[in-house]
């Protein structure tokens, strides 16, 4: 009985360090319009992007999103929204605030409020109330409606992101400049692939630029996320996918030699390598691109085809698109087929040989210049 009691204060103890380990839970609350709220699943693929934060962190971080659609920062407080925001908040939470859509709305004054004065003004009770929680307020510039000139992103919240950059210099408040990270992410996208990130859907007779898609709403989610982490807000161990996301800077030169190749450009017919029988065709992807330091190949085997036994000098993979085939890797012969990947080391041998009716198809890649 003894060893066994000993046994369970040791468990407990172990667990209890390793609760000590974990970071606390946290709270993300959402104060904001219908760019970020709730959408349920009648309304797919509409979805805010409050919506998709949950899917990149972990399931220590509880996300309370609160926007409400149609609001402003006055009716979101004006109508009681305000008091859920309340009731969510605790010390070390971190309060997202993010409006300007409806506040900009001139011929409707239960919502409008000017943005050098009446809009910062607004912002500060949200604000106020995060301080007086102990919680962390977050300032958010509104996200970028979808409008274009010329080919060009174009800012139409202009002085309602102005006022909520001002107003968090003023207070020292957190801010996710949204505005500016969404335009920017609008300027890589591009006009035409831009409309598949929010909600133009020609069969519901839909051609909307304020509110997103899915994969818009998890774009956007993303930009919030990369703000917070670079601001050491939200630590990066609380996430559990990348947040590489976006474009840093619109102005940015594209490297002119980026570009896309159609089916049959780099296509020729060859022996087949390495003493393989029979004759092969194969794609050298870019392989007239000298400064790449990456060999990409599609290889097609047809019947009685194959690479021949060779030594390497550097790391490289097959990956089997269609076919089957028999793979040697030092001495030992696996039967392989589509979505098998095959890794050969430096020092390794192998070879392949196609097998059955349908031609084996490969993709080959390895660093240039490696071994």
């Amino acid at each position: 009985m003894r060893r066994i009691a000993a046994l369970l204060l040791g468990l407990l103890a172990a667990t209890a360090t390793a609760q000590q380990r974990l970071p606390p839970p946290l709270r993300l609350v959402i104060a904001g319009d219908s760019t970020a709220s709730e959408y349920d699943a009648s309304r797919w693929p509409r979805r805010g992007w409050g919506q998709e934060l949950p899917g990149y962190l972990d399931a220590a971080v509880d996300v309370r999103n609160r926007a409400q659609s149609g609001r402003s920062s006055r009716s979101f407080i004006q109508q009681g929204w305000i008091y859920d925001v309340a009731a969510d908040l605790r010390t070390g939470d971190l309060l997202l605030i993010q409006f300007g859509h409806n506040d900009e709305k001139f011929d409707d004054p239960a919502r409008y409020n000017a943005p050098q004065s009446e809009f910062p003004m607004w912002l500060m009770h949200y604000v106020e109330l995060a301080r007086r929680s102990g919680a962390v307020p977050v300032l958010l510039t509104p996200v970028a409606r979808r409008h274009f000139v010329d080919g060009r992103p174009v800012d139409l919240h202009g002085p309602y992101a102005e006022a909520v950059r001002a107003l968090a210099r003023r207070q020292g408040v957190a801010l996710v400049d949204l505005n500016l990270a969404s335009l920017r992410w609008l300027a890589g996208l591009g006009e035409d692939a831009s409309r598949d990130f929010y909600l133009h859907l020609p069969a519901q007779g839909l051609k909307d630029n304020t509110h997103f898609h899915q994969r818009g709403a998890a774009a956007v989610a993303c930009l919030v996320l990369k703000g917070l982490v670079q601001q050491q807000l939200l630590a990066a161990t609380r996430l559990r996918r990348d947040t590489d996301c976006g474009q840093p800077d619109w102005n940015e030169a594209a490297n002119a030699s980026s570009r896309v190749a159609r089916a049959g450009d780099y296509r020729r017919r060859q022996a087949s390598p390495h003493g393989g029988g029979g004759s092969s065709e194969a794609d050298a992807f870019f392989d007239d691109v000298a400064d790449l330091d990456m060999v990409l190949r599609k290889r097609i085997l047809p019947a009685g085809a194959g690479i021949g036994l060779h030594r390497h000098d550097k790391d490289e993979v097959y990956y089997v698109l269609s076919g089957r085939g028999r793979y040697v890797l030092d001495g030992v012969l696996h039967e392989v087929g589509p979505g098998d990947a095959l890794l050969t080391r430096i020092g390794s041998s192998h070879a392949i040989y196609q097998t059955g009716e349908e031609a084996l198809v490969i993709l080959i890649g390895y660093r240039k210049g490696s071994g």
